[in-house]
C-alpha cells in the first residue's frame, strides 16, 4: 500500500512539473504561427516562398521536399484578392487557409479551367457583388469564397526531379498576389 501511494505521489507531482513547463511554453510557440513567420517575411499581398531553395531558412517547414511552395497573406476587408501564376509545372495545389491555419479551401491544376493559377479570393458579400457584373478578365478565374477577413494563399508545386528545380522556382517566384478593387 505504502509504495502504491508513494508512485501515485509521485505521479502527479511529475505531472504537474509537465504542465507547468507547457504552460511556461505556449507563449514561445503561440507567437510562431505561420501568420506571424509571413508577416516577419514579408508584407500583405506579397507572395513569398516557403521553401528553403529560395535562401535561407524555410519560413514554415514542409513536410514533404519533392514540393516548393510560396505564399501571401490577404485581408478582404481591403477588397478581393487575385492569385496568378504562369508557367507550366507538373502538378500544382493550391489552399487557402484562415488567419489561424485552417484550412478554407482547396484546389489543384486539375480543377482548374487552364493549366495555369488563376484564383480570386473574396468574402460572400463581394461574391454578390462581382456576380452582377462580372469583368471579363475574371472569366476564367476560380471563384474561392471565403467566410473570412484574412487568410493566407498557398501555392505547392512538384518537383518530379532535379531538372525541374528552376522551372518549378520559376512559377512560384512569377507567382502574383494581387488586390484586387471593385
Amino acid at each position: 500500500m505504502r509504495k502504491l501511494l508513494h508512485a501515485m505521489i509521485l505521479g502527479l507531482l511529475g505531472a504537474g512539473i509537465v504542465h507547468i513547463v507547457v504552460l511556461f511554453l505556449v507563449p514561445e510557440f503561440s507567437e510562431r504561427d505561420a501568420w506571424s513567420r509571413l508577416a516577419m517575411a514579408s508584407d500583405l499581398y506579397k507572395m513569398t516562398r516557403l521553401d528553403a531553395e529560395a535562401g535561407g531558412a524555410p519560413v514554415v517547414k514542409s513536410v514533404d521536399p519533392l514540393f516548393y511552395a510560396a505564399a501571401c497573406r490577404f485581408d478582404l476587408s481591403d477588397g478581393l484578392v487575385r492569385i496568378r501564376a504562369p508557367g507550366d509545372v507538373p502538378f500544382w495545389s493550391a489552399s487557402v487557409y484562415d488567419r489561424n491555419g485552417h484550412n478554407i479551401y482547396s484546389f489543384n491544376d486539375h480543377n482548374a479551367n487552364s493549366e495555369k493559377l488563376d484564383a480570386v479570393v473574396l468574402t460572400p458579400a463581394q461574391m454578390i457583388d462581382v456576380r452582377r457584373d462580372l469583368p471579363e478578365d475574371l472569366q476564367g478565374a476560380i471563384f474561392v469564397e471565403a467566410p473570412i477577413e484574412e487568410g493566407i494563399f498557398v501555392v505547392r508545386a512538384f518537383v518530379p526531379d532535379e531538372s525541374w528545380k528552376p522551372i518549378v522556382s520559376r512559377f512560384l517566384e512569377q507567382s502574383a498576389c494581387e488586390l484586387q478593387d471593385y
